[in-house]
């Protein structure tokens, strides 16, 4: 990989994993259309644990909270809310982790093309708006439910098709049952973190398995850059959230799907 392919990749991970226009189609989209080499299994893993690092340094003091009031709400067998939220990323993890064991292999073979992402881009991102739009803001974290929490989990396991993306159809699937923007967007990054994780820890375990040779300068650069740009897109996108709104998100999608079209009629 040439320093230039590092430094777009790793920003392009850091960026588009947490903003609602999907990490996967922006990460398949240059290997397919500049035809860059594949950034590589070793590569992924980097961008994998930067982003890891960035969600992790900036909830920590949630997480910690979250993670010590599951656990005494175990050994105590009570439930208060901070356990519950606990329970709710357990819940909400499931359904993608299953269907990552079941369907990935099918999905990587049938889906990862460039029209696939054109639809996915564009329907998705008329459904973030839409719900954003026409349903009130009426529940906040404290409202936040095991059902909520699973059926917001069987929205992001729809994330596995490129295009989706994961942040996008967690908040869609949040706003659509009532949350307000900030509950929606901070349950969908906490959310993000046993599911980066795990997928972060099976490609370093495929990896470990594999006689790949690691280049070193590229991970280092590529864990560097994901995390500080994910941190930042993380810290402003939830300062501008309520401001902004979904609609720049939408607008961006559909010109990202508009622009895929024209390249595959353009090329059949």
């Amino acid at each position: 990989m040439l320093w230039y392919h590092i430094a777009v990749l790793a920003l392009i991970q850091g960026l588009t994993e947490f903003l609602p226009i999907s990490s996967s189609a922006h990460l398949i989209l240059p290997s397919q259309l500049l035809n860059w080499p594949d950034q590589g299994l070793a590569f992924d893993v980097a961008v994998h644990v930067g982003t890891l690092i960035a969600v992790v340094s900036y909830f920590w003091k949630d997480l910690w909270k979250i993670a010590t009031g599951w656990v005494t709400g175990l050994v105590q067998r009570k439930v208060d809310q901070t356990s519950k939220l606990g329970w709710c990323i357990i819940l909400g993890t499931i359904p993608a982790g299953l269907c990552g064991v079941l369907f990935e292999s099918f999905i990587e073979e049938h889906f990862r093309t460039i029209e696939v992402i054109a639809y996915t881009t564009i329907g998705f991102g008329i459904l973030l708006w839409l719900s954003d739009k026409y349903f009130p803001a009426q529940k906040n974290e404290s409202q936040l439910g095991y059902l909520s929490g699973f059926l917001i989990g069987c929205a992001q396991a729809l994330a596995l098709i490129p295009g989706t993306s994961r942040s996008g159809v967690t908040m869609t699937a949040a706003r659509a049952m009532g949350f307000d923007r900030q509950t929606a967007a901070r349950f969908s990054f906490l959310l993000s973190v046993p599911l980066i994780l795990a997928a972060g820890g099976l490609k370093l375990v495929e990896l470990m398995g594999s006689d790949v040779a690691v280049d070193w300068n590229a991970l280092i650069w590529g864990v560097l850059i994901s995390a500080i740009s994910a941190y930042l897109c993380i810290y402003f996108f939830l300062k501008w959230l309520n401001s902004m709104g979904f609609l720049p998100f939408l607008f961006y999608r559909l010109a990202l799907g508009a622009i895929l079209l024209v390249i595959i009629n353009s090329g059949s």
